[in-house]
This record gives structure tokens, sequence and C-alpha cells, in this order.
């Protein structure tokens, strides 16, 4: 003999299934304005303003290495830059600085000091992975005029940094 009763509930699928659908939209909800509570926007601005007056500089320390004539010869290793001037090279021999910005990660940005030797190059140690896209930015300390460039790392030939 068979019975006709029926099956309890939770032994069935459609009332667990329509409990899972809302349950995992929740649970998704919450897992989002988690990210969006905790995690932190780097690429957002608060004063658009002072960032356009430091734009406007940024364009008059490029124009001034136009104006000195500046060009270098550069070679990325895995363990040391070495910068060339082929014009413009300063007369002070002051040390120089080369930043490193990522093009996506900003927390693996840094820079590197360049000191002159006795043949007037350029050079300074690279203690961390530059694999990937760069762009690359030489100042002197006293930012007077600035060079930069966006290029893909590592390469095995010097490349021109000019500006």
């Amino acid at each position: 003999m068979q019975s006709d009763s029926p099956k309890v509930w939770y032994k069935q699928f459609w009332p667990w299934f329509l409990i899972i659908v809302p349950l995992t939209s929740m649970v998704l909800s919450f897992t989002m304005l988690n990210f969006a509570f905790n995690s932190e926007d780097s690429m957002v601005i608060d004063d658009y303003y002072k960032e356009g007056k430091g734009i406007n500089l940024q364009i008059q320390k490029l124009q001034q290495a136009k104006v000195l004539n500046i060009a270098t010869k550069t070679h990325v290793s895995a363990d040391s830059v070495t910068v060339t001037f082929t014009s413009g090279a300063p007369t002070s021999g002051e040390a120089l600085l080369l930043e490193f910005f990522h093009s996506t990660q900003e927390f693996k940005d840094f820079s590197v000091t360049l000191l002159r030797d006795a043949k007037g190059v350029y050079r300074g140690p690279l203690s961390n992975d530059i694999a990937g896209k760069w762009k690359l930015s030489l100042h002197p300390y006293d930012a007077s005029w600035k060079i930069q460039k966006i290029v893909a790392l590592p390469q095995t030939r010097p490349f021109d940094l000019n500006p």
C-alpha cells in the first residue's frame, strides 16, 4: 500500500530554492557593502582646484627641461639604474631623484636617488621589482626641471628619457 501523505516541507526542493535565492542575495549585498566601506580608493581627489594648480606647476617644470635642452639615455637593470646625459647635464653635479610610479598599483611606487660618478654618469641601486608598466620621472631635489616618460620594464637596451 502506498500512502498519500505529503512529504514534510524541509524534504522538498522548492522551499529550499525559494529560501536560498534571497539568502544568497543578502550575503552578496553585505559582502559588497563591506568592500565599499572598508576599502580605500586611492584614485579619488578631494580638492580639484589645488590639483589643477599643481598641474600648471608640473607643466612649467617640463617646459624648463625643454629650455635647458635636457636629454638622457637611461638604462634600468634588475639591480641598478644608469642615467647618462646626452645634452643639458646639470653643471652642479647635484643628486637627482628618479621616481617610479606604477600604472595601477600605488603601493608599488618608489624613488631612487642617483649620484654622479667621476665620468658624469648618474647611478643608483634598485631593490624593488620593476616588472610592469611605469611612469618614470627624473628631476633634481630642488625640482627646478622635470622629465618623464611611460615605459614597460624590464628593457635590455637603454632608452631615451627626454622632455
